[in-house]
């Protein structure tokens, strides 16, 4: 039976001929929040990025629920979902327009129902009806975080969550995470510079550094 959502191996990926990643390899328990530290550089974008399988390793593997990520892509994508402030939804389309396509992308089933029932949960309902290109930042990370969650992913990974968030908002949305992960069993991998938002959610941490883990634990013992 396997034990963990996040299996790397040697994972080595270099961008002209400098290493991001540098022989990376982890292993992250099947449920739970983990969190993801590293200053800019360290590399935690680049690890995402390949985790999603937007970004090809040079060389390594990565297993997801033990699936080998790069001959079971499309069948991990369908537990799979991930939020960054770096990657922008259409900005002509509506908010409603982008859950909706994003969900049929997704083969998400009862469409409506599921997205009504999460955009009153966010607190996205007056924002349904406005281009996304309209939107400040803040509520951009609101809906991306929404988007995040249409398929119900069993591994779900973060960049910088509460990203341009206010400070009501952002202990709103990591309650909210901390729930969802509880009830879904999910494994939530959480990238950030905010010492304190890891402290508040994650359970244990991984800090990189130049692409290396130089430290890996619970919170407790690092």
């Amino acid at each position: 039976m396997v034990n963990y959502s996040i299996k790397i191996q040697n994972l080595f990926k270099t961008f002209d001929k400098l290493p991001v990643i540098d022989d990376l390899t982890l292993e992250i328990e099947k449920e739970g929040i983990f969190g993801l530290l590293g200053k800019n550089g360290a590399g935690k974008t680049t690890l995402l990025g390949m985790l999603m399988g937007l970004i090809t390793p040079t060389s390594g593997k990565i297993s997801i629920f033990g699936m080998n990520l790069q001959k079971q892509k499309y069948k991990i994508l369908n537990i799979l979902n991930f939020q960054s402030p770096y990657f922008d939804l259409p900005k002509k389309m509506t908010v409603k327009q982008n859950l909706i396509f994003y969900s049929r992308l997704y083969s998400v089933k009862n469409i409506e129902e599921n997205l009504l029932k999460l955009s009153f949960e966010l607190k996205l309902d007056p924002l349904l009806n406005k281009s996304f290109g309209s939107l400040s930042a803040g509520q951009k990370t609101r809906v991306s975080l929404c988007k995040s969650l249409l398929n119900k992913p069993k591994l779900l990974l973060l960049d910088e969550p509460t990203s341009s968030l206010d400070p009501e908002t952002s202990i709103f949305v990591r309650n909210y995470l901390i729930k969802y992960q509880r009830d879904n069993n999910a494994s939530i991998l959480l990238a950030s510079h905010n010492l304190s938002e890891i402290e508040s959610m994650c359970s244990s941490v991984i800090i990189l550094r130049l692409g290396k883990i130089i430290a890996q634990g619970k919170l407790s013992d690092l």
